[in-house]
């Protein structure tokens, strides 16, 4: 295998390749050359001078360039052939990501997206206790970093949560309403969307990457309860009803929930998010499993985030006063 891009998280892509017993790492390739010699120097791996001389010798390759340039490095990776692990989102575009699907599947390559937050240990634990969600909750909070900075923040985080939805309800997003705004860039660094589902389950979700903390949390509203998932922390808990109160005779006074709920705390093996998605992705190159997060699964999400975008960009003007002003 080998690795595209070595900025900050491809660092880690690299760390962790280089130490699975089920990978021989070639090497990677890093367009800065200061950065270059600094991961090759500190992680003691090879790196190639492009692309080309690097597929020369894989047989599978980890994308972690900009978005932008997403498209143009899997196309010609898996022209060669190449099974290709991207990281989200899986294009700028869904024309582009369409044209990447139909070139793997001519050539027989498998596609797997970095959706990294489907291996966190509190999704693990928590997927056995889903069923039928009506309500879900999402907050995303980062501190600013330029690193992603040249997309919306809805395709830099918003999507992981996008992806998370998407998997959760099982289902078709109906209809989107959307709200952000740009900050310090002139992408939009905060955003808002509520997202209704073919099944009548509703979605709120809140991205920001200019917070003064870190946030990652998802709650979960179901028939049977609800869970509450901190990722950061990689916990979560399951509060479940027990039985119901009977209307016919009330209780008197206050009421002990725990007479009517049961907390469950949520568990799963521990295990790093990407080194598990690797694992995976490894595993299905070599035809022992199915892939976890399929292009199809990137594209999917890709389609609601750019619904997002371009909701947004709609509401605007009217927010900011700009429509007003042209109309003066």
């Amino acid at each position: 295998m080998g690795v595209i891009g070595a900025g900050s998280l491809g660092f880690h892509h690299v760390r962790i390749l280089r130490d699975m017993d089920s990978v021989s790492l070639a090497g990677f390739v890093e367009s800065d050359d200061e950065r270059a010699s600094h991961v090759a120097s500190e992680l003691a791996v090879d790196r190639y001078g492009d692309l080309q001389s690097l597929l020369r010798d894989v047989d599978a390759l980890t994308i972690v360039v900009p978005t932008p340039s997403h498209y143009a490095v899997a196309r010609e990776a898996l022209e060669a052939g190449k099974h290709v692990f991207i990281e989200k989102p899986i294009t700028a575009t869904l024309e582009q990501a369409d044209e990447l699907l139909e070139i793997a599947d001519r050539n027989g390559c498998l596609v797997q997206i970095g959706h990294v937050e489907r291996f966190n240990q509190a999704v693990r634990a928590a997927l056995p206790y889903v069923s039928h969600p009506r309500f879900i909750e999402s907050e995303r909070l980062a501190l600013f970093s330029v690193r992603g900075s040249d997309v919306a923040v809805v395709l830099d985080l918003m999507i992981h949560d996008i992806d998370l939805v998407l998997t959760l309800v099982g289902d078709t997003a109906e209809e989107i309403s959307a709200v952000g705004v740009p900050v310090l860039t002139p992408m939009l660094d905060i955003a808002n969307a509520r997202v209704t589902f073919s099944s009548g389950a509703v979605a709120n979700i809140t991205s920001s990457r200019i917070s003064r903390d870190r946030v990652r949390k998802i709650r979960i509203f179901q028939q049977s309860g609800y869970l509450s998932l901190d990722l950061a922390a990689g916990t979560g808990e399951f509060f479940r009803l027990k039985h119901q109160m009977d209307p016919t005779r009330p209780p008197v006074g206050p009421v002990n929930i725990t007479d009517y709920v049961d907390r469950i705390k949520l568990t799963a093996p521990e295990g790093e998010p990407l080194r598990l998605e690797f694992d995976s992705f490894v595993a299905a190159v070599r035809g022992e499993s199915p892939v976890v997060v399929t292009g199809e699964d990137g594209r999917r999400a890709l389609a609601v985030a750019l619904r997002i975008v371009a909701e947004i960009e709609r509401t605007r003007p009217a927010l900011t006063g700009e429509a007003a002003a042209a109309r003066a």
